[in-house]
């Protein structure tokens, strides 16, 4: 077969791939359920049983789908390959969406239940208003340890984590922007930090903190931890809490420095063919008791105030889900970074993870 059929039949294939493949994205398109409500959630994050229940009382199938970062939703979002109806992006990531125009403005009078939120996490500074954004759950970034092993004393500030006594201890999140924000907290910083000077001063510092670290992990930390393969991880509330429901011996702090404090939340998407069915699984998730059932299969803590009224006293008075105010005024939102700043994040992370230290 000689070179120029080659490059005519290449030429021929590559159109009837387009042709093909526009027709199977067109053909999806056609054969979605108009009726249903499509749902891009992170996996296991809300109770089944509840989409039942929503199904039954509204008339709206559900198909979910679920995913495992935030920029893996941006980008399938930007695809538009699924028209999806309702979201749950966390706070930076409502930011860039919005930003990018890839959110529906909300109309608050379709929406009930809003008054149940603490008036605390409304009009959040990544989404003034809610205009976006309706808060979903919550929770903090700090540390998880075996108390039989090491006391609060020793996590006192995130500096202490450099001490050689925590050689080979530590499961760390497997995150850039955690990562980073470790040495930026250990270096009172803010965890949105954006001069490049200052990022790879930290980087430079974290070396030290890698050092001490076992592996870089991401949910698997409370099953070790709470197995007691690792005596430290560092890791959200919510698994934090799981490990200690796991396992007696297990504490859960948050340095003197502070730490992140996260949302998730539900958003619209421009792209939404079922608007009514979205603004009526908002709704369902405000109510009191649907929102409480959803905190107590989750295990994380829920922006709704009534819905922790009617939680157990155990789980409400839980300090690892529903920390003090002290400690909340201490704790910052991650906010969204530039392009370029986010690229340094990750490269810094990169070089730290590829480390001697940290191997």
């Amino acid at each position: 077969m000689n070179k120029v059929y080659k490059f005519f039949l290449a030429i021929i294939l590559g159109i009837l791939l387009l042709f093909f493949g526009k027709s199977f994205i067109e053909k999806s398109q056609v054969n979605r359920d108009n009726k249903a409500l499509y749902f891009y959630n992170w996996g296991d994050y809300i109770d089944p049983e509840l989409i039942s229940e929503f199904e039954k009382e509204t008339g709206f199938p559900v198909v979910m789908e679920t995913y495992d970062s935030n920029e893996a939703m941006i980008t399938k979002i930007k695809q538009n390959s699924t028209d999806f109806d309702i979201v749950i992006p966390s706070e930076y990531a409502v930011e860039m969406m919005r930003d990018q125009g890839l959110l529906e403005k909300l109309d608050h009078s379709k929406i009930k239940g809003l008054e149940n939120i603490d008036p605390r996490f409304l009009n959040p500074a990544y989404d003034p208003g809610n205009e976006y954004s309706i808060p979903y759950f919550w929770g903090t970034f700090g540390i998880i340890y075996n108390t039989k092993t090491f006391n609060e004393e020793d996590f006192s500030s995130w500096r202490n984590l450099w001490d050689e006594k925590f050689r080979g201890k530590i499961l760390t999140f497997d995150g850039a922007r955690e990562t980073m924000g470790i040495g930026l907290l250990a270096n009172n910083l803010s965890l949105n930090t954006k001069d490049p000077d200052k990022l790879y001063k930290v980087r430079d510092d974290l070396i030290g903190f890698m050092a001490n670290v076992k592996a870089i992990l991401a949910d698997e930390i409370r099953m070790y931890v709470s197995l007691e393969e690792a005596d430290i991880g560092i890791t959200f509330s919510g698994d934090a809490s799981i490990a200690i429901e796991s396992n007696e011996d297990i504490a859960y702090t948050i340095p003197k420095e502070g730490s992140n404090i996260w949302f998730d939340t539900m958003v619209i998407p421009k792209t939404s063919k079922n608007k009514e069915a979205a603004y009526a699984f908002i709704n369902f998730m405000l109510r009191e008791d649907i929102a409480a059932r959803n905190a107590e299969y989750v295990m994380y803590a829920s922006p709704n105030a009534k819905a922790v009224e009617l939680l157990d006293e155990e789980i409400r008075e839980d300090k690892t889900l529903y920390p003090d105010d002290e400690i909340i005024d201490k704790l910052e939102v991650f906010t969204s970074l530039d392009r370029e700043t986010t690229i340094l994040y990750n490269d810094l992370f990169l070089d730290l993870k590829i480390s001697p230290q940290a191997e």
